[in-house]
């Protein structure tokens, strides 16, 4: 069971096409990971197995006659419960939504797995409306991370996140406003990537705007790659969605690491020039950038010359949260998370030359980046500047901020400028939590950071190493540590 469990997408469509294994097989198996795993993590918040199993029939049915269905036919998928699913309600971790009421709608994500034959797994759970940096809502609790449940998986789309690393699933759908992907990507040791903004067809719009960009949570950047050719295809119903470019991304990453990097100008910022870093952090990622100049990178140490966008950025973010809650009135708010409301509340005071002014300081940060891009095709930095903190917080003890953004500094900017961002894992901290790398490229170079992070674990591949969670008999002993 744990060999079928560690198959990646890529590895499961072999085994399909050889018919060495079957669809049903492999989602038999992810669902009976989830019954033992997602007592402890929670990573989801809806599991239908019967619906499962019957697309995974119906799968296994294409393979047999012949005519398997487009790019994942029987690759399970986990879907964050913000995605419309026609089959399955979303609550978005909220009391105040009619379950009913998104029954038979589905998002643009959604609908790509679909025509491409993946097997939806279920709805991987999301703090309420997506809003913070770590993942526990009203409805479901909280989300906890693999490699040790007593730490944050990261969010919003932790519940993803969490999923992956334990073979819940071999890929997963998330969401990244402010970092919801690249966060617990980080944390949770996996490979995350926010492409551009609009290469992902996304419906209906989020209330976070066009900071807001949908994107592939796995297990592998080849596994991201594939995710990518599928997700990209077109779809009307986003009207901020750039016209398709037929990208073969999984075609752009193929070769060895010195030739996906050969002469590539990577700039190296550790700190973006403001940022305190967690020194086994710094190392990790120093170590990294020593890795890439051997493979022939071009490596140099610069920041990207930008002040903290931290108070911009939350004009942007929070007032799509104020605007996410607009018709929702007091009796009902008093049944969502108070500092959901509260922020939302102090947002919605705001005035609208506030809200310009940040809209201006967004546009002077997208043409520093661009500028920034003409002389270096990559930045690197830390995913995040420290490892996963205590679960059930929405920032670490003695975290000189309430807020979540205080602890992300290196992944709003880039929701700011809507650049391509990929969190890949580097390392662990001598707790064992992961760390993770990020790589930057220009709007619209998608292949530049998929190509870096698959020359950097083709280089220093994690792949092989899983959470203790992963197996049995340590889910069953952490569940009894935790229920104690």
């Amino acid at each position: 069971m744990n060999d079928l469990v560690r198959k990646t997408a890529l590895e499961l469509l072999v085994s399909y096409r050889e018919k060495s294994i079957s669809p049903v097989d492999a989602a038999e198996a992810m669902l009976d990971q989830i019954r033992r795993g997602n007592p402890v993590v929670n990573a989801f918040n809806l599991v239908d197995e019967e619906t499962t199993l019957q697309f995974a029939r119906e799968s296994e049915q294409r393979y047999l006659s012949g005519n398997p269905l487009g790019l994942l036919d029987g690759v399970p998928v986990a879907i964050k419960d913000v995605f419309l699913t026609p089959q399955w309600p979303t609550i978005k971790g909220s009391r105040t939504i009619d379950p009913t009421s998104t029954l038979g709608k589905e998002a643009p994500c959604v609908a790509a797995l679909r025509r491409n034959g993946a097997v939806p797994l279920g709805k991987t759970t999301t703090p309420e409306f997506g809003w913070k940096g770590v993942t526990d809502n009203p409805v479901d609790g909280v989300t906890r991370n693999p490699w040790n449940p007593e730490k944050t998986s990261g969010g919003s789309s932790g519940g993803s996140a969490a999923a992956v690393p334990l073979g819940m699933g071999p890929l997963a759908l998330g969401t990244d406003a402010g970092g919801s992907i690249r966060i617990p990507a980080g944390f949770c040791g996996l490979v995350g990537l926010k492409p551009s903004f609009g290469e992902v067809p996304h419906w209906p719009a989020s209330p976070f705007g066009t900071l807001a960009h949908a994107g592939p949570m796995t297990w592998t950047v080849a596994d991201c790659a594939l995710m990518m050719n599928v997700l990209t295809e077109a779809d009307s119903r986003d009207t901020n969605a750039i016209p398709r470019r037929n990208i073969d991304y999984l075609a752009e990453i193929q070769g060895e690491p010195a030739d996906l990097l050969r002469g590539v100008r990577i700039a190296l910022s550790v700190t973006l020039g403001y940022v305190d870093v967690d020194k086994e952090v710094e190392a990790a990622v120093r170590a990294a950038a020593e890795l890439l100049a051997s493979l022939g990178a071009e490596i140099t140490e610069v920041a990207p010359g930008f002040d903290d966008p931290i108070a911009s950025f939350g004009h942007l973010f929070y007032s799509g949260a104020a605007n996410a809650l607009r018709d929702i009135g007091n009796k009902q708010r008093a049944r969502m998370d108070p500092q959901l409301v509260a922020v939302s509340e102090k947002a919605a005071q705001l005035s609208m030359l506030d809200y310009l002014d940040a809209v201006n300081e967004r546009m002077a940060l997208c043409e520093r980046m661009a500028a920034f891009h003409g002389k270096y095709d990559l930045l690197l930095t830390p995913t995040l500047p420290i490892t996963a903190f205590k679960a059930g917080r929405e920032v670490p003890e003695d975290w000189p901020s309430t807020r979540w953004p205080s602890w992300t500094p290196f992944t709003y900017p880039f929701n700011l400028t809507g650049q391509p961002a990929i969190s890949v894992p580097c390392g662990f901290d001598a707790a064992g939590l992961p760390i993770g790398l990020q790589f930057v490229a220009a709007r619209f170079n998608d292949t530049a950071v998929l190509r870096a992070a698959q020359a950097y674990q083709l280089a220093a591949p994690l792949t092989e190493k899983r959470p203790d969670l992963f197996f049995e008999d340590a889910g069953q002993n952490a569940s009894a540590r935790l229920n104690a």
